[in-house]
């Protein structure tokens, strides 16, 4: 499978594209003014401890309080009381300064979620200076490979500190492992010596900027190239590079094509298409993905195909092209947390044994780690997915200001029906010589054609005129009645 990696660069924002076999998979948006804090150490302070939830609001310097649980303190030990209730009280107290790193963003309304368990990355290792463990990533799965990076670090490493290997390690040498260790033990002194002398609040450690966190974590022997349209980034990269991931440098690229390197790959038009709910599949069937704050669903639709046999195959071959075409918009919508998918009902045990198995195997290349249960009573197929940022639509997107998110608004009958009601009521409560109401153009259309025998009712019910002005600003739901 080949795979190229796309980045645009501007002033505003950084976006990287993930392009597998010529169809984009997945989508990195950093912008300027909000880049991501994953990764990023802070020397915070307690604002509130909260015994009942177990865990502590702390202030890093953001605008909201980031939260940080018990499980997440390098001394969390189990209380000696059964449930664990004081816990929290021992290990923390209001103006307590503490050093955290943040291991999941700001998501919505929700603040960014912290640990004490700070950790360092370079290309092959990740440094954990409060564990003397060497650990290898689950991913490197020949067990003697695994033995060997082992090895190598438990040999020459006779430290406090612990390592991780990652998955990049696979394959390399000891004298790589070595140069990551070096590096990493002078990273860390530079960041206790940052420690001792910064103020609460204050950032102590910031990661990488996104193209160069990419070229560090996700660049893998498959990748063929590395585009970047930006002659300054590229220079930036390719010193990167140099020192870090040398064999990297022959596949680095600066575009300098006539056409955006997004619009030649169709990158923009996947942006677009991606923050639409309904996806097309190729057999006629579609995918209907709606996002809530709680979880995702997924419903998989048959649509036009129908199949040369009988129904039982087209809902199988439709099952198995979106159990696929789902994986990839996944990662592409970076879609996470409690994922629900309906697929369409199938009676054969074994069909639905191969498209769990078709959506398993879709998923491997997903870098995120994800769990998928069997498929239940229900016909839904339940799956987790982890999210450690915002998804796409919550990057470039906000809530409709006229909808507020449900997705409708009320008709235009709705809203006359509602403005007879406030009609009544301030002709009730009020003395007025007539009444003025103001609403959209739909709306005063409404009231004056349909309704207009209803109005003419009112009017004589309450003995007042009511007279209609178009507000052109107005959206559909919104009107005021006023009095005269």
């Amino acid at each position: 499978m080949s795979e190229e990696i796309l980045i645009n660069v501007t002033p505003q924002e950084t976006r990287v594209a993930v392009v597998e076999n010529g169809m984009v998979q997945e989508l990195l948006i950093e912008r300027s003014q909000s880049r991501g804090l994953v990764g990023n150490i802070y020397k915070g302070k307690v604002k509130r401890v909260l015994p009942g939830m177990q865990a502590a609001f702390v202030d890093i310097g953001l605008e909201r309080s980031a939260f940080l649980h018990a499980s997440e303190i390098v001394d969390h030990q189990q209380s000696d009381s059964d449930d664990g209730s004081d816990d929290i009280n021992r290990l923390l107290h209001e103006g307590q300064e503490i050093i955290v790193q943040v291991i999941k963003d700001e998501l919505g309304s929700k603040g960014a979620r912290l640990t004490t368990h700070t950790t360092v990355p370079s290309r092959y290792l990740v440094l954990m200076p409060e564990n003397s463990h060497v650990g290898v990533s689950q991913r490197i799965e020949d067990e003697q490979e695994r033995n060997r990076l082992r090895d190598i670090l438990n040999e020459k490493e006779q430290s406090e500190e612990g390592y991780i290997i990652r998955t990049a390690a696979e394959g390399a040498g000891e004298n790589e492992l070595r140069r990551d260790v070096t590096f990493l033990k002078k990273l860390w002194d530079r960041i206790q010596t940052r420690i001792k002398t910064a103020r609460c609040p204050a950032l102590i450690y910031e990661d990488l900027s996104i193209e160069l966190r990419i070229v560090r974590d996700m660049v893998a022997s498959k990748v063929e190239k590395i585009r970047i349209d930006s002659e300054s980034m590229y220079e930036k990269t390719k010193q990167f590079v140099s020192e870090f991931v040398p064999e990297l440098e022959p596949r680095l690229e600066v575009y300098q094509g006539g056409r955006p390197l997004f619009d030649v790959y169709n990158v923009e038009d996947e942006i677009q298409k991606a923050l639409h709910r309904q996806v097309p599949l190729k057999s006629g069937g579609s995918l209907i993905i709606d996002q809530t704050e709680a979880m995702t669903t997924i419903d998989v639709n048959t649509g036009a195909f129908v199949g040369h046999r009988n129904l039982e195959e087209t809902i199988f071959r439709t099952n198995l092209e979106a159990a696929s075409a789902l994986a990839r918009q996944l990662r592409l919508r970076n879609l996470g947390g409690i994922i629900i998918i309906d697929f369409i009902d199938m009676k054969e045990e074994e069909h639905k044994r191969q498209v769990l198995r078709t959506l398993e195997k879709a998923l491997e290349h997903d870098h995120a780690k994800t769990h998928i249960t069997e498929v239940s009573t229900l016909g839904l197929v339940e799956m987790t997915r982890k999210r450690t940022r915002e998804s796409l639509e919550r990057v470039l997107c906000e809530i409709c200001p006229t909808c507020y998110g449900r997705g409708s608004i009320k008709t235009a009958q709705t809203v006359c029906y509602e403005i007879f009601r406030e009609i009544t009521r301030a002709a009730r409560a009020y003395e007025a010589q007539k009444l003025l109401v103001l609403a959209s153009q739909d709306v005063v259309d409404c009231l004056l054609d349909e309704e207009a025998s209803s109005v003419a009712e009112l009017e004589s019910f309450i003995k007042i005129p009511i007279r209609f002005q178009v507000e052109t600003l107005y959206a559909q739901e919104q009107f005021d009645v006023v009095l005269m």
